[in-house]
């Protein structure tokens, strides 16, 4: 008997099922979705339909979706970014624009402010990766402002064309995340675990990895020895991934110090031995 597809990654309930299933998985009816963009700063996806489910992954600012689904102020969606599936509240989304989206926030944090100046309250924060449509730019005292469609001004600075690069080195990068707090299921500057610490650094290289540990175990990148490590590699573990800074210190999102922090990959065998055992396994992103 063929195992189902991830649910993770492949959209199918028995009442519905993503299109591209159709022949592969039983649903009453089969849906190509329809397209929206994340309204909210940081919007949390969920297994099911409830506040108090778990937090399997979270989308950003800009980012589209498809929406499969919509049901009691839910909305079933999947990423365009990463093709996570998962359940959240519809007042995140907005409608899909015309245009597609010409900027991304390139620094871990900023805000978006009620006017074009520093002195203004702020809007709301922002996270990198976030996707923004530019309309407008302005300066004021020497500092230049880009407006968003709906008329909140970012630091121009912190901006970058989306077709840009932040870095060429993706572990550069991750090491702008050192002490930002660790958060299950967390893909943003505000918190994140230690998958999306992968996935968000080198996106922001231009490249592209699965959402999870065990995905990006699996397929991302080639396999090497131990014996082989440098920077940039991943150690994995069962649950759990560290980026090598250099050939014996690692950068990770963990809970243990709960934070992004810099360590020993020793020290972090010795110390996690007695509950993930010894690495699973390493790998080359690249």
């Amino acid at each position: 008997m063929n195992a189902l597809p991830d649910r993770r990654l492949f959209a199918y309930r028995p009442d519905l099922a993503e299109e591209a299933l159709r022949g592969t998985v039983a649903a009453g009816q089969y849906v190509t979705g329809t397209p929206a963009r994340i309204a909210a700063p940081v919007a949390a996806l969920r297994p099911r339909p409830d506040e108090a489910a778990g937090i399997d992954t979270q989308v950003l600012f800009g980012e589209t979706v498809r929406v499969l689904d919509r049901a009691d102020g839910w909305a079933w969606v999947k990423s365009d970014v990463d093709g996570y599936v998962g359940y959240l509240p519809e007042t995140a989304l907005e409608a899909a624009p015309e245009t597609a989206a010409t900027h991304i926030v390139a620094v871990p944090r900023t805000f978006a402010y009620t006017g074009a100046d520093l002195r203004t309250p702020a809007a709301f924060a922002l996270s990198i990766g976030s996707r923004l449509t530019i309309v407008g730019e302005s300066e004021t005292r020497g500092t230049r402002y880009f407006t968003l469609e709906g008329g909140q001004s970012v630091i121009a600075g912190h901006c970058l064309l989306v077709e840009d690069r932040a870095s060429d080195d993706y572990v550069a990068v991750a090491g702008r995340f050192l002490e930002t707090p660790y958060l299950w299921g967390g893909r943003s500057g505000f918190g994140l675990d230690c998958s999306a610490l992968v996935q968000l650094s080198l996106m922001m290289t231009g490249r592209s990895a699965p959402r999870d540990s065990d995905m990006q175990a699996a397929g991302l990148g080639t396999p090497i020895a131990r014996e082989e490590l440098r920077r940039g590699d991943l150690v994995f573990w069962k649950g759990h991934v560290a980026i090598m800074e250099d050939e014996t210190t690692i950068i990770h999102a963990n809970g243990h110090t709960m934070s992004v922090a810099r360590e020993p990959l020793a020290t972090a065998i010795e110390r996690t031995g007695y509950l993930y055992q010894k690495p699973t396994g390493y790998r080359r992103p690249f």
